[in-house]
């Protein structure tokens, strides 16, 4: 076995490198100087003997057998983060750093409600919070950035575990004066596809209100213009058009100040399912299935 094996650190710079693409902002993700990580790439560079990124003014562009390698280092630092993990979880449940990947029509309207009582219930667990959409939440699950995401299901987010919290009911939001003659109920076969804003692509909430009506002509036809379920709520309100919410961020009073109503939609699958997820074999199963009981607890209790 070599003696001159790479350290945890260099390979932490590599991956932080292709990550970013630029050694300015690959540096300061790993809280050290350009120069620093720059003469840790070398190092690396010449312990292995091969060149790992072709270095220019304008751009940073990784060698094939580079592409093969950071691959390889991003599986041992995720590997090195669960043998940490092990010794973690056989001391105190839900206790020291936990790292959860929020999607950003979760995290606004539920979290203000769980994390109050998380943190008077588990005073140990320092619960640090990284808001993505469910894509690139489920990329930094499985490159080790984060340890557990909550999402909201249906959505393929590869080789996971997980549990289901609840189910988060959709409703149709329209402007006050076109809920006149319209039933407490909304079916998906009354919605005007010209006059349906949805969020951009990249947030899942869209493909599951589009899957709820089952309706394939609404993902050509829908204004698919929001940035967020706030924006949204804006244009509703100035008569733009209708679109789709979750029930927590009508609880979390997304209307308030606003004069939109909102109705039920009726149909087969009216609900997403709001879940937590982990990376398969974690060693910290138990410790995201108690944090799992912990949200659904609070969610509920914070519902009452």
């Amino acid at each position: 076995m070599s003696t001159y094996l790479p350290t945890l650190k260099q390979l932490q710079y590599l991956v932080a490198l292709r990550e970013h693409g630029h050694f300015g902002r690959a540096a300061e993700a790993c809280f050290v100087t350009q120069s620093t990580l720059s003469a840790g790439l070398r190092e690396l560079e010449s312990l292995i003997g091969i060149t790992l990124v072709e270095r220019t003014r304008r751009v940073v562009r990784f060698t094939p057998l580079g592409e093969r390698i950071t691959d390889k280092a991003i599986r041992v630092l995720r590997e090195a983060e669960e043998l940490s993990a092990m010794a973690r979880a056989a001391g105190k449940p839900l206790s020291g750093d936990l790292r959860m990947g929020v999607i950003p029509t979760i995290a606004p309207f539920l979290l203000p409600r769980i994390l109050p009582r998380i943190r008077a219930d588990w005073p140990e667990l320092k619960l640090y919070l990284r808001e993505e959409t469910s894509r690139s939440a489920c990329e930094s699950l499985h490159h080790g950035q984060v340890d557990c995401v909550l999402l909201a299901l249906p959505y393929a987010c590869g080789d996971v575990e997980g549990e289901t919290l609840f189910d988060d009911r959709l409703f149709i939001a329209f402007p006050h004066d076109e809920g006149v003659d319209l039933p407490e109920r909304v079916k998906a076969d009354t919605i005007d596809e010209s006059r349906l804003l949805l969020l951009e692509d990249g947030h899942c909430l869209k493909d599951h209100a589009l899957a709820a009506c089952n309706r394939p002509e609404l993902r050509a036809e829908a204004s698919m213009l929001g940035t967020s379920l706030h924006t949204l709520v804006q244009m509703v309100d100035n008569g733009l058009g209708v679109t789709m919410l979750p029930q927590m961020a009508l609880d979390a009073g997304i209307l308030g100040g606003t004069s939109i109503e909102a109705r039920a939609l009726d149909a087969d699958s009216p609900s997403r399912r709001i879940a937590l997820v982990w990376r398969k074999g974690s060693p910290r199963e138990k410790d995201f299935r108690l944090l799992a009981d912990v949200l659904r607890s609070a969610s509920t209790r914070s519902s009452d």
